[in-house]
């Protein structure tokens, strides 16, 4: 039998080996003699032979049964000593299973245990079976945190939550097995399952064989589905991947001729076919695209135009026009530069793009000092302090969170995006514009989210498969939409604001649509969890819990700790989110210490919210730190309001101070607390709007409410806490202490 086992783990070592080329990290981890505990994630089914080709010493699995029992896998499953067992097993039959894997840890052998019992569908981690700290009760033995990496889309594939076969794309395949530190014995499912997921986060920070640059990426992409159609708008432009390439090189020509100092680029224009091809050009040119926000006030434009060092701005006639914005030195009228674009050119880049191998465009085209770390965008964030944040994403964040976001929402070369948010948020401009690039699907663009009819016909004419959007524009789309509109939509995203339940419930009245919920921060290029699934429709793998928003996404880990000591919370305690993954930024442009205040030095980013985690990994979040307000999807500083009021008032002590409260239309609203202003509020408005804020940075009259004092704390600070209580009472019509 020994002699039997011997032969059978030599032969799958040497099928494994052919098929797969598998990088080890942490191997000095694992230890060499004596009992182990493996927990590990489980994404195919070649997992158990993956490990058993890494490692040297002989490892007993926990088999679901029903594979264990398949006539085509129990010969092998027997040779190699599993154990099966199921959910469905009588407390008797699992007992037994237990104490046969006790057995075996007790006689100095390692056992592996995939924790969820179950394969990923999504990539995330599932609810831990409740047998993992069952095995553990009572046990001294060392756990080992254990995570299978780049296995994704090998000799499998899942579909709409079904798995299928396919032919890899490589061969041969790259995959890791990355073993963590071991975890303390009698540590709990919730404990296991956090080292897991760090580990996760850390193991995708290191994909350099995998990855590359977006760029190369979407040449890649493009030449692979050159004749599949890929950018679409409501001015009725249409191109395939081919023509968005021939397109992109162009523009890249151009920027090289025009632009052969500037390393960043300005781009002040609304998503649509143009500016997308706009953004691969410059991205295929070496060159870092600076989407600049055309809704932000001209103080701010002029602050990222400025940090940025923005000598080229790309624009368009129509905008300037729209936004009465007037014409400064540097501007390139996109509509101008297409003109002087010959015939000639486009056929002579069009055979280059589909003629030459692509390891060449690659060489020759962008340059050598583009890489994985190399910097792909700056999108400015206001933040509680009023002044605008440089956020500088790499090339490494934005390509994780891209094929992070593949593996969560499930998508394929047939789906069809709605692309109504703008590039200079972090969504439009990773989900938007270099998810359906990388994964080669469709996107329909449109420049006003608001504009509902124009959207459900968009929706209707190219088949829109998943959209994302705030609370307040799907509100719109349930007033104005009709129900065959959204017919072919299967994955709608509510994200940016909380989503309350009656717009949920009006989604699915209308459109028989699940809304998910999404969360994410710029800072983390964007996503950092997300539903998967719908919440009338509860999955085999328990991916929605109700009032959540999801759990992480794949290679992401979250930990909610103490606000003041940063010591990890348990489940269910309220705390300090953290983020931790390949997709947090590389910093603020020009700010290391404003950087060093949200990174920690372990590499978690601090997000400001206050969150808490279920035993499941599911995000609960329940209130925000930061001084900012998201209304309507724009995130609007406190402070910057403050500042603008001040300014108008022509003083220069506080006299008020500005907050939020929930707002069943755009999520939330201003209140104004103030003391005696001297002016009337009409008066002072008018003044702030004459500074040029958006209307939307505008507090409303009946937002301004007179109090005797603004409340303090014992230091002479404002009591923020205090503050809000003040305003909810006043807004909800209770008068103040």
């Amino acid at each position: 039998m020994l002699l039997s086992r011997i032969i059978t783990r030599f032969c799958l070592w040497l099928l494994i080996h052919t098929f797969y080329c598998v990088e080890v990290q942490g191997a000095e981890h694992f230890p060499q003699t004596g009992p182990a505990l493996l927990v590990c994630n489980h994404i195919s089914f070649i997992d158990p032979l993956l490990l058993g080709a890494v490692l040297r010493r002989p490892v007993c699995f926990l088999m679901p049964r029903r594979f264990y029992e398949a006539p085509a896998v129990h010969w092998l499953a027997m040779r190699l000593g599993a154990i099966p067992v199921s959910a469905t097993d009588s407390s008797a039959q699992l007992d037994k299973a237990l104490e046969a894997a006790r057995d075996r840890l007790r006689a100095g052998g390692v056992v592996c245990l995939f924790a969820e019992c179950a394969l990923m569908r999504t990539g995330d981690l599932p609810r831990f079976a409740p047998s993992l700290e069952a095995l553990t009760r009572g046990l001294q033995v060392p756990i080992l945190p254990v995570q299978i990496d780049r296995e994704w889309g090998s000799f499998y594939g899942v579909q709409h939550g079904q798995f299928v076969f396919r032919w890899p794309r490589r061969f041969p395949f790259h995959a890791t097995a990355s073993f963590g530190a071991q975890v303390p014995a009698g540590s709990t499912a919730f404990q296991i399952r956090q080292t897991l997921m760090m580990r996760a986060a850390e193991t995708a920070s290191h994909r350099d064989a995998m990855q590359r640059p977006l760029p190369a990426t979407f040449l890649d992409s493009a030449r692979r589905n050159w004749r599949r159609p890929f950018l679409a708008d409501s001015s009725r432009r249409e191109l395939t991947f081919g023509k968005a390439l021939i397109g992109a090189l162009l523009f890249r020509r151009l920027i090289l001729e025009r632009c052969p100092e500037g390393k960043m680029i300005g781009v002040l224009l609304p998503p649509s076919v143009p500016t997308a091809v706009l953004n691969l050009g410059i991205s295929l040119a070496g060159r870092v695209p600076v989407n600049l926000n055309y809704s932000a006030p001209l103080e701010a434009m002029n602050e990222a135009i400025e940090r940025c060092q923005l000598t080229t701005i790309f624009t368009s006639k129509k905008l300037l026009e729209r936004i009465e914005l007037p014409r400064w030195s540097g501007m390139v009228m996109l509509e101008d530069v297409v003109k002087t674009i010959s015939a000639f050119e486009k056929v002579a880049w069009a055979a280059i793009a589909r003629l030459t191998p692509v390891f060449l465009l690659r060489r020759r085209l962008i340059p050598r000092e583009v890489t994985l770390d190399s910097l792909a965008t700056v999108i400015f964030s206001s933040g509680s302090t009023g002044g605008a944040k440089g956020v500088m994403l790499t090339h490494r964040n934005i390509i994780s969170n891209v094929q992070a976001m593949v593996q969560a929402i499930d998508v394929d070369r047939n789906d069809c995006l709605l692309g109504v948010l703008p590039f200079f948020h972090a969504f439009g401009f990773t989900v938007g514009l270099w998810l359906p690039a990388v994964a080669g699907f469709r996107v329909a663009f449109h420049t006003n989210p608001l504009e509902s009819r124009t959207i459900g016909e968009l929706c209707r004419k190219y088949a829109v498969t998943l959209m994302i959007g705030t609370p307040s524009f799907l509100q719109e789309y349930v007033r104005r939409c009709e129900a065959k509109d959204f017919a072919s939509v299967r994955v709608p995203i509510a994200g940016a604001e909380k989503l309350r339940t009656e717009i949920a419930d009006a989604f699915w009245d209308k459109f028989h649509l699940d809304l998910v919920q999404g969360y994410g921060c710029t800072e983390t290029s964007p996503v950092v969890s997300v539903e998967t699934a719908g919440r009338r429709t509860q999955s085999q793998m328990g991916s929605i819990e109700r009032g959540t928003v999801g759990r992480p996404i794949p290679g992401v880990a979250v930990s909610v700790v103490n606000p003041e000591t940063f010591e990890p919370l348990g489940q269910g305690q309220e705390g300090m989110l953290l983020v931790k993954g390949a997709g947090v930024m590389a910093g603020y442009l020009d700010e290391p210490e404003r950087t060093r205040q949200v990174i920690t030095k372990d590499g978690w980013y601090i997000t400001g919210d206050i969150a808490r985690l279920d035993e499941d990994g599911f995000i609960t979040i329940t209130d925000r730190v930061s001084r900012f307000s998201k209304i309507a999807g724009e995130m609007i500083s406190h402070v910057y309001v403050e500042e603008a009021l001040h300014r108008a008032l022509g003083c220069r002590e506080q006299r008020l101070v500005v907050t939020s409260v929930p707002d069943s239309h755009k999520g939330e609203r201003f209140v104004v607390l103030h003391l005696e202003l001297g002016v009337e509020v009409d008066e002072l408005l008018k003044r702030v709007r004459s500074q040029g804020l958006p209307a939307l940075w505008v507090p409303r009259r009946e937002q301004f409410y007179q109090v005797e004092s603004l409340p303090l704390m014992g230091s002479g600070k404002l009591d923020l806490k205090q503050v809000k209580q003040i305003a909810q009472r006043l807004a909800s019509g209770v008068a103040a202490p």
